[in-house]
């Protein structure tokens, strides 16, 4: 069994044990952790899960809209068959609408019909988050450059967290930000979540960054390095506790598989150059064997 798996499957048995059951707006009670710490080698292993399966080709694509194309507009994804964004896409009248527990005069959440007008400027996006704050501060050009042009700068943060940006915006980030050093050739990075649904947004965030940084180190010359994984409010939704068990039974009821291989077409040393079509031809995981998958409901 991969060390990621044995990892995150422990955050998962902590989280059962030791979290919190608590409310919050999706009026879907989670159990939490109030923080929680990964470390990875990427020379050594590359992060995919293994006791379920992780749809790689949509993590990779997800992360390619925000830092490559840098998009806010849900279509791109669709067309893509990505569907992660379809629940936060901003309808065809300029509103966005959920049912969600909202806190009254007293303070105590309530289920209500909630109805948020973006403006049909905005149509079939997510608002301001994510991609497009990468587009609007020019995040992952300014970084690149100084991998290439400055590799002991000390203030290679990337921030998807702007607070005049906040209310515009459909969801704010959950994985918010980046923080990059180069140490003896090696490029590392340090991510911060404020808020991780473990069971479906984790394992795709991690795999995400990990490919991130791979795709950095070549395009600028660097090897990768380690990788830090910081969470702040570590949960599971009460609705996918059922499956986070089934998942850890697999621990005892299969035999191990080993971490799979990142390929990346070392052809490419352009960022921008990197496939984004449908088919992610530049990159592959290899020898990927895994448990099958587990359906966890989405919480909005």
């Amino acid at each position: 069994m991969s060390k990621w798996d044995k990892e995150y499957l422990n955050l998962c048995e902590r989280i059962l044990k030791e979290g919190t059951e608590v409310e919050n707006r999706t009026g879907i009670n989670t159990i939490k952790v109030p923080s929680h710490h990964f470390h990875f080698d990427l020379s050594e292993e590359f992060p995919v899960l293994t006791t379920k399966q992780l749809f790689f080709r949509q993590a990779i694509l997800e992360m390619l809209w925000i830092y490559q194309v840098q998009s806010n507009d849900v279509r791109w994804l669709k067309e893509r068959n990505v569907h992660i964004w379809d629940e936060w896409e901003i309808a065809e009248d300029g509103k966005w609408r959920a049912n969600q527990n909202v806190p009254d005069e007293n303070g105590v959440l309530k289920k209500v019909n909630i109805e948020k007008d973006f403006g049909k400027e905005w149509v079939h996006t997510i608002g301001t988050a994510y991609g497009y704050i990468v587009n609007k501060f020019k995040l992952i050009d300014k970084l690149i450059d100084r991998l290439k042009n400055s590799p002991n700068d000390r203030r290679m943060v990337m921030s998807l967290w702007q607070d005049d940006y906040l209310d515009t915006a459909v969801l704010p980030s959950c994985v918010w930000s980046s923080e990059w050093d180069v140490t003896d050739g090696k490029l590392n990075a340090w991510v911060h979540q404020r808020s991780c649904d473990v069971p479906l947004g984790l394992p795709f965030n991690v795999t995400q960054y990990a490919v991130l940084l791979n795709m950095l180190a070549q395009t600028c010359d660097l090897k990768p390095g380690t990788l830090d994984w910081s969470i702040k409010d570590a949960h599971i939704y009460v609705n996918q506790v059922d499956g986070i068990k089934e998942q850890i039974s697999r621990m005892d009821k299969y035999g191990d598989f080993d971490a799979p291989n990142l390929w990346i077409n070392p052809d490419i040393k352009n960022f921008y150059d990197f496939d984004n079509s449908k088919e992610c031809k530049d990159v592959k995981v290899l020898n990927y064997k895994h448990h099958g998958k587990i359906k966890f409901p989405i919480a909005q």
